[in-house]
């Protein structure tokens, strides 16, 4: 990408003078930064601070977020809690092994699911998880080639689902997880995601009773996290490429929250590419912001603006990824790309169980 600043670069893109490539947003990761197992305890992760108008950067611990944040500063947090979404079965008929993957339920004990091998899970056949505890039945295959399953148990759906189905950690992660809580948020409530929104994975309730007794205010809101968060970019130019939608609840609570710190001068923080996306798909719609419940596929790329967020809080996220070039669009694209080589260079620990970064 040869543009001689990022305000060039913006505005060729507005001007759709420019194509944005997905290998602008590539860079070399050795394989042993990809951290396998969470930090202990949670906030001792390392921080990096980066500064969205000149790019200047500092390194810090998790720990010592309260230090640069400000009395009347408001943290927005995703409470989405993961489902033990992976479940590993066998057909009724054969006895051939089959996994499942919950992405999304569509009504009462029936949810749109990734299935391997897909060849085996067509309309009408029949799988069993959990030595019979749970059962399913294909009852449509989707042009994606996702299958809708309707689920029997003979007790509740989500209990039985904890006592069958395994925590669906990433495929770069390779290591087994000894605590399914650690790859939960300590304030994660609101059931439905397929992934944590590991960004708020860092604190603690201990350094979140802190941040309130300084005066920094806690507001939630929900996105239900999909596969989409890990599915790969493949178009060359990343207008091309079809953002994945995703269920979002932006409680009037918040809304009311973000609305009061704005008009007083505080920062609204967004913890999480996923509040970010909630917050700023509200902010779409109109200030100031007002409850919502539906669905987004907003797409955050450099070139576009951002009418909520102040500061951004998140990990160091996956090269050619929609994730990292929404830390672009927010930190700037040169300044965003500098960081992450800074951070190899310094050997931070990247994606779920990895570094923070916190953008200002």
């Amino acid at each position: 990408m040869m543009v001689s600043s990022e305000t060039a670069f913006v505005n060729q893109i507005a001007s759709g003078g420019i194509t944005v490539l997905r290998t602008d947003f590539a860079y070399d990761l050795p394989e042993e930064l990809i951290a396998q197992t969470p930090v202990e305890p949670r906030n001792a992760s390392r921080l990096m601070l980066l500064d969205r108008k000149t790019g200047a950067t500092h390194d810090a611990v998790f720990s010592d977020l309260g230090t640069y944040l400000r009395p009347g500063d408001l943290l927005v947090m995703n409470d989405s809690r993961v489902l033990p979404a992976r479940l590993l079965g066998v057909s009724a008929a054969t006895g051939a092994p089959m996994e499942f993957l919950l992405l999304e339920q569509k009504r009462e004990k029936v949810w749109e699911v990734l299935v391997r091998p897909g060849k085996r899970a067509k309309a009408g056949a029949r799988f069993v998880f959990g030595e019979g505890l749970l059962a399913g039945e294909v009852i449509e295959v989707l042009e994606s080639g996702n299958r809708i399953v309707a689920f029997t148990c003979a007790g509740g759906f989500y209990e039985t689902l904890d006592r069958v189905g395994q925590m669906p950690l990433p495929p770069y992660i390779k290591e087994k997880l000894k605590d399914p809580e650690r790859y939960q948020t300590v304030y994660s409530r609101e059931i439905g995601s397929s992934a944590a929104p590991t960004a708020g994975l860092h604190f603690t309730n201990e350094m979140l009773d802190d941040l309130r007794n300084r005066g920094v205010k806690t507001a939630f809101v929900t996105l239900h996290v999909g596969l989409g968060t890990f599915r790969p970019v493949k178009a060359d130019n990343i207008l091309d490429h079809r953002m994945h939608r995703e269920h979002i609840c932006l409680p009037q609570q918040t809304a009311d929250l973000v609305n009061e710190t704005k008009a007083n001068g505080g920062r609204v923080i967004a913890v999480g590419t996923t509040s970010c996306r909630t917050l700023e798909a509200c902010g779409q719609m109109g200030l100031p912001l007002k409850a919502y419940e539906g669905y987004t596929g907003i797409f955050l790329y450099p070139g576009v603006s951002f009418t909520v967020l102040d500061g951004l809080i998140t990990n160091f996220h996956l090269p050619e990824s929609t994730l990292i070039m929404l830390v672009a669009a927010f930190a700037g694209y040169g300044h965003t790309m500098a960081a992450y080589r800074e951070a190899v260079e310094k050997r931070y620990r990247f994606f779920s169980f990895g570094d923070a970064m916190f953008i200002r």
